[in-house]
């Protein structure tokens, strides 16, 4: 009934739990103290006794009543103190882990799945955490708390209740099992249904163009109904179990009541220890309460197994295998890759026995597509480690680096370089917390989008999601102009200049060249033209270093980069004689 590695989950904030339960057991003697003083009136009541017999049990009942309130309050503030640091904490290790992961997820997750566990899913398991454990230690302990106040007052009805309240738990055990299987498959079904909503929104224009949005329509629908039926299992489940419960609870408080009553008539009240009627309304009264706990708990149990299945997703996602890195500082800004294998499925070897070396300067590296030229970055990166063979930078290990320290001298700049939702300086802000206003302007100036800037709000124009209220070339420059302000020592192109127009291309392509002056520059580009001037380049096929050299020396081997080089030079060449003659 307690999931061993969410309850690890808890950490520091145990103790809350702790202190949580001890104040319910509390706030239970309070309740015990005031049907015990309701019970001593009655037997007051009904021998007569005078006024002053009756100040007592009243100011004990009293006494238990406003105890019981504060017990109320503070035990409803300690559930939303931990309630919060649980989120908080879980937020923060799932934040760290994403951080750690470089945004990378496993099968099981994608993006919309993500974002619904770390946002629904935190706030289910919140339930687990501040309901469920708090109310499953209250409902193990309080039965004996009840039968030890109460066995030496009347002990066969004493005996014969705390002999059913087994039998709630067993009926919970025996639906947890059937419970687990639909609570996973629930929530398996809530992330598919988000991430193919998500899916369908990011395709619209797609979906539009190829008018395939109806069939696309069809498809939610039945994602949204297999959702509807798993949730209406759930709620079927919940009021079963419900039924049983009561069934449990309230039948045994009347058999506990009926032997009380019964007890009486046979005149058995333990020898005189207590008179017999107030034995017997005590008993009365606090009957149900051997039940409630346990009847409570299994209505927190249904929505405790919908947040450790939550729960279990969080696991999932903070169990993913993470590269793990070091402390060493970097000392050079070489990069060698030395007889580098690598595979993503432990099937196919997409990189074989890889040796490049980057030195300061323009590095490229070009291929077809599917070559490795993008893997190579997520490895230089450690986004992804190699199999066989290592990456050092200036002579140590990428493993034994520090990861902050070698981000901060490096940079990447991609076709899909994200630019944030909010303004141009927030988003230098981002690569530069200092950054002042001067340097920015400087930056724009060198990527030739400094007017575009000026004339469109300044630095503080927002850039919307997805860059939807800037062209692509605009992008471009501005995700370089954000890399240039940072002046990292090694920086990455990959495919920086993909579908955007020849003016940003060039201007591009000259800050580039510029930068491989003084800096480590690796590039990496379907359109080999863009590499002429480069200090080096590496020509890959089918995962292997095929050719290496300069522009005029990979010409002169008449080999792939050759056939590649010239193809794309007729092509471009016969656009434009077309395009004249057009």
């Amino acid at each position: 009934m307690i999931d061993k590695n969410l309850f690890k989950l808890l950490g520091k904030n145990k103790k809350y739990l702790i202190i949580i339960v001890i104040l319910m057991i509390v706030g239970l003697l309070a309740n015990l103290g005031f049907s015990a003083m309701l019970a001593l009136s009655i037997y007051y009541a009904s021998i007569n006794s005078e006024f002053e017999k009756y100040i007592m049990p009243i100011g004990v009942a009293i006494g238990c009543i406003i105890i019981r309130y504060f017990i109320h309050r503070i035990t409803v503030e300690l559930k939303d103190l931990l309630g919060r640091n649980v989120k908080k904490d879980l937020r923060e290790k799932g934040y760290e882990k994403i951080i750690a992961l470089n945004g990378k997820t496993n099968e099981d997750i994608g993006v919309a799945g993500l974002t619904q566990v770390l946002m629904e899913g935190v706030e289910q398991i919140d339930l687990y955490y501040c309901e469920y454990l708090p109310q499953f230690f209250y409902a193990m302990l309080a039965p004996f708390v009840l039968f030890g106040l109460t066995v030496w007052m009347n002990f066969r009805p004493a005996v014969a209740l705390i002999c059913f309240v087994p039998l709630i738990p067993a009926s919970i055990i025996f639906v947890s099992k059937y419970a687990k299987k639909v609570f996973a498959k629930y929530w398996g079904k809530y992330i598919s249904m988000g991430d193919s909503f998500l899916d369908s929104v990011n395709g619209l224009k797609e979906l539009k163009i190829f008018r395939a949005d109806s069939k696309r329509q069809i498809k939610m629908n039945e994602t949204a109904e297999e959702f509807r039926r798993i949730t209406m299992k759930v709620l079927i489940m919940q009021l079963a179990s419900t039924t049983i419960m009561d069934l449990v609870a309230y039948g045994g408080a009347g058999i506990g009541i009926a032997i009380a009553l019964s007890n009486y008539n046979d005149g058995i009240y333990n020898g005189g220890v207590v008179p017999a009627l107030f034995a017997i309304i005590f008993m009365i009264l606090v009957a149900v309460e051997f039940f409630l706990p346990m009847r409570r708990f299994g209505s927190a149990f249904h929505v405790g197994m919908n947040g450790a299945s939550a729960g279990r997703k969080i696991l999932s996602l903070l169990n993913i295998e993470e590269y793990k890195w070091n402390e060493e500082k970097i000392n050079s800004y070489d990069i060698r890759i030395n007889d580098l294998t690598f595979t993503y499925d432990g099937k196919r070897d997409v990189l074989k026995n890889i040796n490049m070396e980057f030195t300061k300067g323009l590095n490229s590296i070009v291929g077809e597509s599917g070559s490795g030229k993008s893997t190579i970055v997520k490895l230089i990166t450690g986004e992804e480690r190699a199999n066989i063979g290592s990456i050092t930078v200036g002579n140590k290990s990428l493993e034994s680096l520090s990861r902050i320290d070698y981000y901060n001298h490096l940079s990447v700049v991609s076709y899909d370089s994200y630019i944030f939702n909010e303004s141009i300086f927030d988003n230098f802000k981002n690569a530069k917390l200092d950054v002042k206003e001067d340097e920015i302007w400087e930056s724009l100036k060198l990527v030739n989008l400094d007017k575009f800037v000026k004339d469109n709000g300044g630095l503080d124009k927002i850039i919307n999601e997805d860059s939807t209220n800037i062209s692509g070339g605009e992008r471009q420059r501005l995700s370089l102009a954000i890399s240039l302000v940072t002046n990292k020592d090694i920086y990455i192109f990959d495919e920086a200049t993909s579908n955007i127009d020849i003016d940003s291309e060039k201007i591009i392509m000259d800050n580039i060249i510029k930068l491989s002056k003084d800096k480590t520059v690796i590039l990496i580009s379907h359109r080999l033209k863009n590499v002429i001037e480069s200090d080096n380049i590496y020509y890959l096929e089918d995962g292997y270093v095929k050719e290496v050299g300069n522009h005029n020396e990979l010409i002169k081997l008449n080999g792939g980069y050759n056939k590649i080089f010239n193809t794309q030079k007729s092509l471009e060449e016969g656009f434009k004689d077309g395009d004249l003659n057009a």
